[in-house]
């Protein structure tokens, strides 16, 4: 679609998810590309601190809890009539998932996450079936890898068409160029995660302890340039703490806290190598975030990694639950810049090619068209 095409192609589109940085993303380009949004979400309680695209609607829903659904599933329904959507985008088959099915929504796109299809349903079979009634319900559905496509073939079954709408990143943001790289004497190995257990933090900074004792035998003098800084809050920060003064990385391994995705790219500019070590992953955003910014990765072998970490390439695929793997992964680019270097750029040019938001967002376009269609695809 260019310019051009716009007004012809111009869709009223009612976005409902979570007020987070992922609904934030999908909001604005779809605004920048013509559109108009109406984006309805939850009452949550940082909700306000999120900047959504300034030609958006934005309406946030009324009740909270359990009786919340029921009261803001009519909430939804009457939102719907007033504004008249030529499709309705609903992102997180759980929760408002279950809003869209209540709300007898129409012309509907679902957009499953990770948690909708690798975690959510296993928990009890009450979970399975409202996972499964909430699928099969949209028109179509979409997910944002291959890997997440099969998950959800295995819960409704090969008849359903699920669409690949990749999460892309807007690489002007993630650009290396816009940043100097850190000029000090250490190589830093860095992650951008929440601290739970899911995400193998804890394998990571036994990794480093590993990737330790491996120098001091191999070569003492980078031995003393291994830096670790972590991103991110969560439940396991206090846990992480203790196990990093039990392996005595308190000078090595730093548990920096939270930070905004704004600054995101600035703390990637500062790594040499992002390492991820999640036990399950549905498609790896942050992995494609470092290679956009010329950092090579290493990340465990969860499914969402290896489709978007290409091995031997821009990053090098290690065990998942291993910190010896990752150890050793670690250690093939912290003896060899060149590789760094050469890694880094690869993985540049692979995330515009395919992770762009500007090539991603097409993808997205066309799954709507296909919702608006009004069968189940």
């Amino acid at each position: 679609m260019n310019n051009n095409d716009y007004e012809e192609n111009q869709v009223k589109i009612l976005f409902v998810g979570y007020a987070g940085v992922h609904s934030k993303k999908w909001v604005d380009i779809l605004c920048r590309r013509g559109h108009e949004v109406v984006f309805v979400f939850p009452k949550a309680r940082d909700s306000d601190k999120i900047d959504i695209h300034k030609k958006a609607k934005v309406i946030e829903m009324p009740f909270n809890g359990k009786k919340g659904y029921f009261l803001n599933a009519v909430f939804l329904h009457k939102i719907a009539i007033k504004y008249k959507p030529n499709v309705v985008n609903v992102h997180n088959a759980s929760g408002t998932g279950i809003l869209m099915r209540l709300a007898r929504l129409e012309n509907v796109l679902l957009s499953v996450w990770g948690s909708d299809v690798y975690i959510v349903p296993y928990t009890n079979r009450v979970c399975m079936n409202i996972i499964k009634k909430n699928l099969l319900y949209a028109n179509a559905i979409a997910s944002t890898s291959y890997c997440m496509k099969e998950k959800v073939k295995e819960l409704i079954g090969d008849s359903r068409d699920i669409i690949v709408t990749p999460f892309g990143i807007d690489t002007n943001k993630f650009d290396p160029d816009k940043f100097a790289r850190h000029d000090k004497d250490l190589i830093v190995i860095g992650n951008i995660k929440s601290l739970e257990r899911k995400y193998g933090i804890d394998d990571l900074i036994v990794g480093i302890y590993e990737l330790q004792k491996m120098l001091m035998n191999v070569n003492k003098e980078l031995f003393t340039k291994i830096h670790c800084d972590i991103y991110g809050d969560g439940s396991q920060k206090k846990e992480l703490q203790l196990l990093i003064n039990k392996l005595n990385l308190q000078n090595t391994v730093k548990l920096k806290g939270y930070i905004d995705n704004s600054l995101v790219p600035k703390v990637l500019s500062e790594m040499d190598i992002f390492c991820v070590t999640s036990i399950s992953e549905s498609f790896g955003v942050a992995a494609v975030e470092a290679q956009s910014m010329e950092v090579p990765v290493v990340a465990t072998d969860a499914d969402g990694f290896k489709e978007v970490v290409d091995d031997g390439v821009t990053g090098i695929i290690v065990k998942k639950k291993n910190p010896k793997s990752i150890a050793e992964g670690l250690m093939k680019l912290v003896l060899d810049k060149n590789l760094r270097q050469r890694m880094g750029k690869n993985g540049r040019k692979r995330i515009r090619e395919k992770f762009d938001i500007e090539v991603n967002v097409l993808q997205m376009e066309n799954a709507y068209k296909r919702a608006m269609q009004n069968e189940r695809l």
